[in-house]
């Protein structure tokens, strides 16, 4: 298995960003580096990536603010901080903000890789294990990889109610009635394109969820969700 980690290095130090990225590189990690937030958010996708190694003091929109905005699009993406604040309360502001690790400049080669590799299990462990969430809040269903994939309040809903069901299971009446739908006047052929759209949405989680039959048509009765989600 690759143990590599996919790590983007955002630091606007030239010097301290080509040592980064060199002495992760050479742990067998591939690395991507840039100088700012906004050379990021105009160059690349952070989806892409396990790890962001992210310096606080940056030109433009700084560490902290970042990170927050990171951890809230991609919860499961691993952030290791490290900047010349050393105070405690500079460190928890950090922690507050998302980070898994705290590192304090000047940062060790060693430690640097020994915090990478720790963040890296984490990450790999709850991209395994993990199962994509479904926030009714927020309408939003999150892949293990953190991508968060919007859904109309209906799509919310109808997901909400079968993974709720016993066996994950509705019949087709129930699925209409949460359409706010007369079941009367409501067509099985309507019903079912409420119910593609909902399996393009999972499809976008990933192999696991892409095929036809993550939520399968019980013939002449409803639907049953086939595939792992849980409530937030």
């Amino acid at each position: 298995m690759d143990s590599g980690l996919n790590i983007l290095v955002i630091e606007d130090h030239d010097l301290l960003r080509a040592v980064v990225v060199e002495t992760l590189s050479a742990q067998g990690h591939r690395v991507a580096a840039l100088e700012s937030v906004e050379a990021v958010e105009s160059h690349t996708a952070t989806d892409r990536y396990d790890l962001v190694v992210l310096d606080l003091q940056l030109p433009g929109e700084d560490g902290l603010s970042y990170a927050q905005r990171l951890r809230r699009h991609q919860p499961g993406i691993g952030i290791i901080m490290m900047t010349a604040r050393g105070l405690t309360q500079e460190k928890c502001a950090g922690y507050e903000s998302g980070a898994d690790i705290y590192l304090t400049k000047p940062v060790e080669p060693d430690e640097l890789c020994a915090a990478a590799q720790a963040v890296g299990r984490r990450v790999r462990q709850a991209t395994q294990f993990a199962a994509p969430c479904l926030d009714r809040q927020r309408m939003t269903l999150t892949g293990t990889d953190g991508i968060a994939i919007p859904l109309s309040s209906l799509e919310a809903r109808m997901l909400s109610a079968l993974i709720l069901a016993p066996g994950q299971r509705l019949e087709n009446w129930q699925l209409v009635e949460l359409l706010g739908k007369s079941v009367d006047a409501y067509s099985k052929a309507a019903l079912e394109l409420h119910i593609v759209r909902l399996r393009k949405k999972l499809g976008q989680l990933g192999e696991a969820s892409a095929h036809a039959h993550s939520i399968q048509a019980i013939r002449g009765w409803g639907y049953q969700l086939c595939v792992p989600l849980v409530l937030a």
